[in-house]
């Protein structure tokens, strides 16, 4: 079996620890510290994320969403095979080294997607895309984390707490939609969620490829018309 090859680091702002990318042939993953964040073998529920995400705002005549994360571009590339073609992307990722590897070592595993005339990449805090302005996008999905809890740095927790959620909910536009990836299942986040004037629904599901009964959960949060 091939070794493990560590291709980059990169430094995550407020962060606790490094972020790695390894290779191994045609595989790649990101750790965080001994964690491992994402790979290249388990992508179900990234692409789930814009499945369910897009799935009441696609017919929308110039559909605008918000994806918080690059990370392996699985859910961009969901997004922009589900949305139109006048549909307008925007991706917040807050460590330019993921832009670089997407760029880069990971470019055949992007295709054409960073490319594509529907996507604009910020190298930003996706919070601050979600501050700037009101009733700005049809749909936020965001995958920053590991989930609700911030493990990649604690400031992330800022955008799943009562006044990031009021935040987002401004930031929709009626019957808009915030999406969340979470690798593990959150009551108190769901409490949240619609304390904040969501319509909730919740999706539990298993990584495909992934062994066990390992289970991800992904939020879809509507707002009202």
């Amino acid at each position: 079996m091939l070794p493990w090859k560590v291709l980059d680091t990169a430094k995550v702002p407020g962060g606790r620890e490094e972020l790695r990318l390894k290779q191994r042939g045609a595989e790649f993953v990101i750790m965080l510290g001994k964690q491992e964040l994402m790979s290249n073998r388990l992508s179900a529920t990234e692409e789930a994320l814009a499945t369910f995400g897009c799935d009441t705002i696609r017919t929308r005549a110039k559909p605008r969403v918000l994806i918080g994360g690059l990370g392996m571009g699985f859910t961009l590339r969901a997004a922009l095979k589900i949305l139109g073609d006048k549909a307008d992307i925007v991706v917040a990722e807050l460590v330019p080294a993921v832009v670089d590897w997407a760029r880069g070592p990971m470019a055949k595993l992007f295709g054409d997607s960073l490319t594509d005339a529907r996507v604009t990449i910020h190298e930003t805090d996706v919070g601050e895309l979600i501050r700037a302005k009101a009733s700005a996008y049809d749909a936020i999905l965001l995958d920053v984390d590991n989930g609700p809890e911030g493990l990649t740095r604690v400031a992330n927790d800022a955008l799943y707490d009562a006044k990031g959620l009021a935040a987002a909910h401004r930031a929709l536009r009626p019957g808009g939609v915030l999406a969340v990836w979470s690798s593990a299942p959150d009551p108190k986040f769901t409490a949240r969620l619609k304390k904040a004037s969501f319509a909730v629904k919740e999706i539990p599901m298993r990584a495909k490829g992934s062994p066990g009964t390992v289970r991800h959960f992904v939020w879809t949060a509507t707002k009202g018309q």
